[in-house]
């Protein structure tokens, strides 16, 4: 056996199992490298927008009420615009999920009339009561607004539909809405080529259609960013990817400035927009997330395909993305088609993280989802999907997807001792 592996029998590993963990080792060398190589590019990128915009000592001080005239705001969200290919962002504590960022988004862009076109199928669980599509209650929505939604699928491949997409849009379009994770789906999440191709063809089609993303789970996976791809505005967490770890809360919004601050201003008031959020003190927690954010993101991804190439060896579940896949997002999702196979895999991903590691995970009824959840997430900040997570709906086929490791080697341990 590998020297290196010997280190995870001490903690319960068979012998065997991590004699097969230190082959996958081996075996993943070059996908370990070429996302060691992704995220040093990203990283060298983050740094550079921090030296452009001359962030110092200063900007990670507070502001309370109004939080006018935040110096270290407006550095952090410059910085931000910059990192992924826009003039504006709009970052702040005060939204406190990726589905309130994206929500924002949807509401400070769409009117009465318009169409929202979604052309990555029904999108995320938690999104569809925004949209209005969900079973339960959905006053409020967009569609309680009188605005009007349809969807595209994908390709069997998981390609966008380029001529289907082309065919929908219309005079009424305002909205091309692009999901890049999987979500609670089996289908791959998008990659940059894709996400690209989808802007040409909706831009091309009707120049004034909005391009938007979803990049919760998506940023720095891949080198490329929405703005550099040519949408118009993306939205997302910093639980997620972006806050590298450290952000306890919080979400971001990116795009033309015009674009942005309509959004803040649905976020805050019209007539005051950006202009108004109190830091709290967090400047210093955001801009270090954002800092660690592609080297927390490379772990996350490295767990994800050791878990891949594990499973794909042993055939206790289906994978995807494959191991050596290129990714979208930090998402592995795994298809047991057996309700006490995911249950368990859930059981030992909690039973290796730092917090809550002696609980067992159960499914519950989660709010903003249709079935009961089962979610193993024994993280320092809660809903931290950069921090070791696994969860899925308790339905045939079973579907676990398991996210986040903010170090590789928890991951390892938490599939091999599944295994064992």
């Amino acid at each position: 056996m590998d020297t290196n592996f010997e280190r995870f029998v001490r903690y319960g590993v068979f012998p065997g199992i991590a004699k097969t963990g230190a082959e996958c080792e081996k075996e993943l060398a070059e996908v370990y490298a070429a996302i060691d190589e992704v995220a040093s590019y990203n990283e060298l990128k983050v740094l550079d927008a921090f030296r452009h915009v001359k962030f110092s000592d200063v900007h990670m001080g507070s502001t309370t009420g109004y939080g006018y005239d935040d110096i270290g705001r407006e550095k952090i969200e410059e910085i931000f615009a910059r990192v992924f290919g826009f003039e504006k962002a709009y970052v702040r504590v005060q939204i406190s999920s990726g589905t309130q960022a994206i929500s924002a988004m949807l509401f400070g862009l769409l009117r009465p009339g318009d169409t929202m076109l979604s052309v990555t199928g029904k999108p995320y669980d938690t999104l569809a009561a925004t949209i209005g599509i969900s079973s339960g209650d959905n006053d409020g929505s967009l569609k309680n607004y009188g605005i009007d939604y349809k969807d595209c699928e994908l390709r069997e491949d998981g390609s966008p539909d380029i001529e289907k997409i082309i065919s929908l849009i219309d005079d009424k379009t305002k909205m091309v809405f692009i999901q890049k994770s999987r979500g609670y789906t089996a289908r791959k999440a998008l990659t940059s080529g894709d996400i690209r191709a989808i802007a040409k063809a909706a831009h091309d089609k009707k120049s004034d259609v909005i391009v938007a993303v979803d990049n919760c789970y998506g940023e720095f996976c891949e080198r490329e960013e929405p703005g550099d791809l040519g949408c118009d505005i993306c939205a997302g967490s910093l639980i997620k990817n972006p806050g590298g770890g450290i952000c306890y809360t919080g979400g971001y919004i990116a795009g033309h400035e015009e674009l942005v601050e309509k959004c803040a201003r649905h976020l805050t008031t019209p007539g005051l927009g950006s202009e108004v959020g109190p830091t709290l003190g967090f400047n210093r927690m955001i801009a270090r997330g954002l800092f660690t954010a592609p080297k927390c993101v490379a772990e996350c991804l490295k767990g994800a395909v050791f878990a891949a190439r594990l499973l794909e060896k042993s055939g206790y579940a289906e994978t995807s993305p494959a191991s050596d896949a290129v990714r979208g997002d930090i998402v592995q999702t795994l298809i047991f088609r057996d309700e006490k196979k995911m249950y368990d895999f859930v059981g030992k991903i909690q039973a290796c993280s730092p917090v809550d590691s002696f609980v067992t995970p159960e499914p519950w009824d989660m709010p903003g989802y249709e079935d009961k959840v089962i979610m193993a997430a024994g993280a320092f900040v809660q809903g931290a999907t950069t921090e070791l997570s696994c969860d899925g709906p308790m339905k045939p086929p079973f579907i676990a997807y398991m996210q986040g490791g903010l170090v590789a080697d928890q991951a390892k341990l938490a599939v091999m001792l599944s295994l064992s």
